[in-house]
């Protein structure tokens, strides 16, 4: 059974930092790595970021230079430390498996975690 688990989400001051963990059981990567995606109120989840098997990482333009994803093979678990925090990041954020791309676009993702909410005050 596959199970992506968030955690290290919470509230912040603009500025300050975050770092997010998704504990990953049951799946393994494929080709096209993994994901973190976010969830503003009354918009449609969106792609941040993204990290290859061979660690090549991609990011969206709205957090390029201030957030950073990593995975540690070892302990199967996916991150996003998140610095610079600004009030327009304050989403749900999920991590993904994601299962067919070009390249580091995603265009599927099979697996879902269940999210965890970042909250910046201005």
């Amino acid at each position: 059974q596959v199970r992506l688990m968030e955690s290290g989400g919470g509230s912040v001051q603009a500025g300050g930092s975050l770092k997010l963990s998704c504990a990953v059981s049951g799946y393994r990567f494929t080709t096209c790595g993994m994901v973190w995606y976010r969830q503003i109120p009354g918009k449609e989840r969106e792609w941040i970021s993204g990290v290859l098997p061979d660690g090549t990482t991609s990011y969206d333009d709205s957090v390029k230079g201030r957030f950073t994803i990593s995975h540690d093979a070892t302990k199967n678990t996916l991150y996003l430390q998140m610095d610079s925090l600004q009030s327009a990041d304050t989403a749900v954020y999920t991590c993904g498996g994601c299962t067919y791309c070009a390249g580091t676009t995603c265009h599927s993702v099979s697996y879902w975690g269940q999210g965890t909410q970042v909250t910046v005050s201005s």
